[in-house]
């Protein structure tokens, strides 16, 4: 009886370290489990790329720019079809297709035609964004939607289009993806009327609470603790903002206002300091401190020069690596927002673009630029320092996936699996 009883815990542990590692391996939203580009600690990544990376399969989609996120063994994406976004499941392993839903009509501009916001996977659900303020929680196993809501008919946000001065999400869609919070799901929403954050129940789709007339740029919000407050963190068309996560109260607000709010990079949360970028203002670095029984947001410093314009940039250590204004690899001191060390040239072979997704990988970084060359470089403030580099795709405006070894990254006709080692 003793021995069947060892036995039978053996058995559980091993499941629960099996759990562990599968969900630690999953890539289930935008920037992975945590929100920063970064691939969790303990799970292997490679310290080199292959001279060749293998194509372990790939199948044909449609046009837009929502990057693929991987969870449970399936593949999520969103793309376009016959003038609508569609949500699409797909196995993992294999690249064939489970199910496809019909979100929304699509949005078309000067950008092109389709989705760009990325889904998210929770447990049994996956949450879905279109350019026009359709949102909605599927079920992961069919695709059938559970509940939904529209930020225009809804709320009161704005869709204009690419038309006169409309700016932000009014003008080229929401782009920014919403981000679970325990049983909640905080989704920047963008009304003027009170409702720049709404946060849903994500099993229900009832209203926690609403918060801010500010309506949307294209950056996602984040969840941090700062200054030992849990709270959201939203790059707006108006500023940067801090909302506490329990009940939406405005805790801190940075004004920072540009023609046509073109706020695209996700915030970056280093301890205190919150930095965002845009090709007008420059890099800004935000420290978040107490004030009596508050917070306040205070300068820390401004880098004019550094105008980063829609590639979120990482943060390792006190250092800041991204795609510059010139199209070149930079890293930032994150003390000062000074540049310690910049690399151009031969870093994007489509010059006419500046695109690149981010990677951390433990010391190193990986970034997909946007002509589909992987580059591994190391995460030195010393020097640009590259470990390898490999063509895997064409064009692209996507960040890739990474699990279990492998990249899930789109161009514009493709979704792709891709091998490049642990």
């Amino acid at each position: 009886m003793i021995r069947a009883r060892l036995a039978f815990c053996a058995l559980i542990f091993c499941a629960a370290i099996f759990s562990a590692h599968a969900a630690t391996s999953d890539w289930p939203q935008w920037r992975g489990p945590s929100q920063t580009g970064h691939v969790p600690d303990g799970v292997p990544v490679p310290a080199t790329l292959p001279a060749e990376c293998k194509t372990v399969w790939k199948i044909p989609v449609g046009e837009g720019f929502a990057s693929p996120v991987v969870a449970g063994g399936k593949v999520f994406w969103l793309d376009n079809k016959e003038a609508h976004e569609v949500a699409h499941a797909a196995d993992a392993a294999t690249g064939k297709e489970i199910w496809n839903t019909v979100i929304f009509e699509s949005h078309r501009d000067g950008f092109g035609i389709g989705p760009r916001c990325t889904p998210v996977v929770d447990g049994k659900f996956v949450f879905v964004q279109s350019c026009k303020g359709e949102f909605q929680c599927l079920n992961v196993d069919d695709g059938k939607k559970i509940w939904s809501k529209n930020f225009v008919t809804d709320f009161g946000a704005i869709y204009i289009g690419e038309k006169g001065m409309a700016a932000g999400a009014s003008r080229h869609g929401n782009n920014g993806a919403p981000v679970v919070d325990g049983e909640n799901i905080l989704v920047q929403v963008g009304s003027p009327k009170d409702a720049c954050i709404v946060c849903f129940k994500k099993a229900t789709g009832d209203v926690v609470w609403k918060s801010q007339p500010d309506q949307s740029a294209y950056a996602p919000p984040v969840i941090a603790t700062i200054a030992g407050v849990k709270q959201i963190v939203s790059f707006t068309i108006e500023g940067v903002i801090g909302l506490d996560v329990k009940d939406g109260k405005l805790l801190w607000r940075v004004p920072l206002k540009t023609t046509y709010g073109r706020h695209v990079t996700t915030p970056v949360i280093v301890d205190d300091l919150v930095v965002v970028a845009s090709h007008m203002i420059g890099l800004v670095g935000t420290r978040i401190v107490k004030d009596g029984s508050g917070l306040k947001a205070e300068n820390a410093w401004t880098n004019k020069d550094m105008k980063i314009n829609f590639s979120s940039p990482v943060a390792v250590g006190n250092f800041l690596y991204g795609l510059g204004p010139a199209k070149n690899v930079v890293c930032i001191d994150l003390k000062t927002g000074s540049v310690v060390w910049e690399k151009t040239g031969n870093i994007n072979s489509a010059p006419d673009k500046a695109f690149a997704g981010f990677l951390v990988f433990g010391k190193n970084i990986l970034m997909l630029n946007d002509s589909g060359q992987l580059i591994l470089f190391a995460a030195d403030p010393k020097e640009y320092k590259e470990m390898g580099r490999v063509q895997v795709c064409g064009n692209n405006w996507c960040n890739p996936a990474y699990s279990d070894g492998k990249l899930y990254l789109r161009d514009a006709k493709e979704l792709w699996c891709v091998e490049i080692g642990k």
